[in-house]
């Protein structure tokens, strides 16, 4: 350590150089796989979620309606301005939960996109899709994504779209699949990765209530090599499976639970 201890401010006192960081990149790391990760979820605060309210033990000093939240690092960003996202991969999911109360707050079943389990609901007058043994069917966008914070640095996160955020699930797609860029044999399609979208939030509702949903652009491509290698990366480990996803009641953690 004594080596890291060599910078020397202009009162000639030393400090600390975290360049030594680098030359000891990834240690105490090695034995950890995804089985050992966490992916955090990207999502949006309500007026019932518990960081907004200054008594309850996950208040988030700062914390409001309609701002974007981290469930790992606890960070909130201001919805109206936003934050900046490289999507890396997509998947859609059928997950069967419990009502608030009847359940562990994990899901019941998670079924793959392919599934017909749809087809075994009835809506209720709360439009939610249940199954024969009382529990509910939500049709789900994941989209595994990098957060890109203001110095450049990327994350990890997953960002769930059901209900009434599933149609700006379909518009992001649309928008990534009807980008076209020209190369040396024509037009093509460049991967999902390749640009960076902001996400910001706005006020929404219907007749049975309001709530922030999901407002997305498209910012341009992707500009930093290693940031393009970083999402790369992350969507070939999604793709071969080895990304783990802890879904869970959101009530439990954000307060949130989609209008219908």
């Amino acid at each position: 350590m004594a080596n890291a201890v060599k910078k020397k401010d202009e009162n000639n006192v030393a400090t600390f150089d975290p360049s030594i960081f680098e030359k000891d990149a990834n240690q105490g790391l090695s034995n950890l796989g995804m089985d050992d990760l966490a992916i955090p979820f990207l999502r949006i605060l309500s007026d019932t979620s518990p960081q907004i309210k200054k008594r309850d033990p996950l208040y988030i000093e700062g914390a409001e309606s309609g701002m974007i939240y981290n469930t790992l690092t606890k960070d909130i960003f201001d919805g109206e301005v936003g934050v900046k996202v490289i999507p890396c991969a997509y998947q859609r999911q059928y997950i069967e939960w419990a009502d608030r109360g009847e359940g562990s707050g994990a899901p019941v079943n998670i079924y793959p996109a392919e599934s017909d389990i749809l087809s075994k609901t009835t809506r209720d007058d709360q439009k939610k899709d249940r199954l024969a043994n009382g529990n509910y069917i939500e049709d789900t966008a994941n989209h595994y994504c990098l957060v890109i914070d203001n110095e450049g640095t990327t994350s990890q996160v997953l960002i769930a779209m059901k209900s009434t955020q599933r149609k700006k699930s379909k518009r992001w797609n649309s928008l990534m699949l009807g980008l076209k860029m020209k190369g040396v044999n024509g037009l093509f399609t460049p991967p999902s990765y390749s640009h960076v979208y902001l996400l910001k939030t706005i006020a929404e509702s219907n007749n049975l209530g309001e709530w922030f949903g999901w407002d997305i652009t498209r910012v341009g491509p992707v500009e930093n090599v290693d940031t393009y290698t970083h999402a790369k990366a992350f969507a070939e480990s999604v793709a071969k499976g080895e990304v783990k996803v802890k879904h869970e009641d959101e009530d439990l953690d954000s307060g949130v639970k989609s209008a219908y």
